[in-house]
């Protein structure tokens, strides 16, 4: 069954065609240089060492210079072609990779609201770097097969030189060696699987007490954070360990050929000369040595199919909303159905979500844009239950303000732009402006364009804050989703915040959803949906 990262891998096959071919081309050309070089070389030394034996007649009629030049030459040929075909091959990775990122990237955006709670930020890490990374490894020995081929041609054309029972010795056991690892390569397979699920796990519990640090240092937990993180440490040692000891049976196996080649191939080819049973000794010695790479992809096999497996579940299947209703980015009417009846928003209203603390507002306001699953025929956008619409058509309908905004590493400018890209210079002060941060903003070194920290980690938190109100400004959408914009702010700050709101939605009448328990916020929407357990009911704001 092909997967969807499969076939995402596949086409990137195709798209790094021609850079493959040539690695290929140059693993082949690595592959017979150094069998030819190695079994000259051979030769050459035996040959010139009987010559030097038969005394100063015979080494002085000893051509050296040829065989000499054809040393060099081929040391020269080697070693271009080892640095074509890595950079061939790493640059067909890389290009894979700058693809294969942003749609693994995607396809966790994408995921359904039920499956998307289930990664954490660490865990999701580990997908994207550790996993793909073991993707890269399979583009990178995607050469290797091509290279063991030519080192089959070439060497064994050598060995023959030695005779054909030498030749046929030197064949048997790279297939021999071949099939042996092959059989090995199940055996590695568990603790290869192992490595990779204790390294994803060893990222994700780092990165979940990093993000935790403050409050670890807080409350002195700092050993207690550092005993996890050991704890986890040594299960990856514990498993790198395990695959290391069933590895080292690939490199017993691989040694021992050479040798039973190298020491088999000059006593059958013993007959021809020792020149030429030193040629064919070490050329069948280098055409087993060959295999090496493909040995290593075995060693890997158990690696790469746990971080294919741990990437495919982050492809889960997405819901077929081809065919389904999809709103238009212009002003709709909501429909809420509360146990009390319909609240009905038109295009343009002003809507207080109130109720006590865990009595659903922020939840309902994440299944208007789709981040959770609504129940059929509760929510309505434009006529059209919203369990009909596309996640797509959701987001463009509404400008949304968590009530706990994550910000960028980066620059205000870069988290004003994930609203609106488009949006120039004036737009983007505008929106700080109605935000009452365009002072804070403008007394920074670089305004738009000053770094703001690891999650705006040089603004306060009501910086912050105001900071992803003015996100939301920037947005061209019907709809502002804002919630609990003021919280923490003074009231001095927060009057002014809610006066350029209503300058705000007078001068763009868009619809206004706040979800606040702030009288200032409250007292200027004309609708209020109390959400208490048991008493949900709708009733106007005055």
């Amino acid at each position: 069954m092909t997967t969807p990262l499969d076939a995402i891998i596949c086409a990137q096959r195709r798209r790094q065609r021609p850079l493959l071919r040539r690695a290929a081309v140059y693993a082949a050309l690595v592959a017979a240089a150094s069998i030819t070089l190695l079994g000259l070389s051979g030769w050459f030394i035996t040959a010139a060492a009987i010559a030097g034996l038969a005394g100063p007649a015979v080494a002085m009629a000893f051509n050296y210079m040829l065989p000499s030049a054809g040393i060099r030459l081929l040391a020269i040929v080697r070693t271009g072609a080892r640095y074509g075909e890595r950079l061939a091959s790493h640059d067909a990775a890389f290009g894979a990779l700058a693809r294969i990122r942003p749609a693994v990237f995607a396809a966790l955006a994408a995921q359904p609201p039920a499956a998307a709670l289930t990664f954490t930020t660490g865990d999701a890490t580990a997908r994207m770097v550790g996993d793909v990374d073991a993707i890269e490894t399979r583009f990178v020995r995607l050469s290797a097969p091509w290279g063991v081929a030519a080192a089959l041609c070439s060497g064994l054309c050598l060995v023959a030189l030695g005779g054909i029972a030498a030749a046929a010795l030197a064949a048997g056991c790279t297939m021999l060696l071949l099939v042996a690892g092959r059989i090995l390569s199940e055996r590695i397979a568990v603790p290869g699987r192992a490595v990779q699920r204790a390294s994803g796990q060893l990222r994700d519990s780092f990165a979940s007490l990093a993000d935790a640090a403050p409050e670890l240092r807080c409350f002195g937990l700092e050993d207690w954070a550092a005993a996890r993180i050991d704890a986890q440490s040594r299960i990856l040692a514990a498993a790198q360990r395990r695959h290391a000891n069933a590895a080292a049976w690939f490199d017993l196996l691989h040694a021992g050929t050479i040798g039973i080649a190298a020491a088999g191939t000059v006593t059958l080819a013993a007959g021809s000369g020792a020149p030429r049973a030193a040629l064919a000794a070490l050329a069948a010695a280098m055409t087993v040595d060959a295999a090496g790479p493909l040995l290593r992809a075995m060693i890997d096999r158990g690696r790469l199919a746990e971080a294919q497996l741990r990437l495919n579940a982050v492809f889960v299947p997405s819901p077929a909303w081809e065919g389904q209703t999809r709103s238009r980015n212009h002003a709709t009417a909501i429909v809420l159905t509360v146990p009390a009846g319909a609240c009905v928003a038109a295009p343009g209203a002003r809507l207080a979500l109130t109720g006590p603390s865990g009595s659903g507002k922020t939840t309902l306001v994440e299944q208007m844009l789709g981040l959770r699953t609504s129940e059929p025929g509760r929510l309505r956008l434009g006529g059209a239950d919203i369990v009909t619409l596309a996640p797509d058509s959701l987001r463009r309908s509404f400008a949304w303000a968590p009530q706990d905004a994550m910000l960028l590493s980066g620059t205000v400018r870069d988290n004003l732009a994930l609203a609106n890209p488009h949006a120039d210079d004036a737009a983007l002060w505008r929106a700080l402006h109605d935000a009452v941060l365009e002072t804070r903003i403008r007394a920074l070194d670089f305004g738009l364009d000053s770094w703001i920290g690891e999650n705006g980690a040089r603004l306060s938190g009501g910086e912050r804050r105001r900071l992803a109100v003015a996100r939301a400004y920037c947005a061209d959408a019907p709809w502002l989703l804002l919630d609990e914009p003021s919280e923490g702010l003074d009231g001095e700050t927060e009057a002014l915040l809610v006066q350029r709101l209503i300058d705000r939605l007078d001068r763009t009448s868009q619809g206004l959803i706040v979800v606040s328990h702030r009288p200032a916020l409250t007292a200027i929407c004309t609708q209020r949906l109390d959400l208490a357990p048991g008493a949900a009911r709708l009733r106007d704001a005055a």
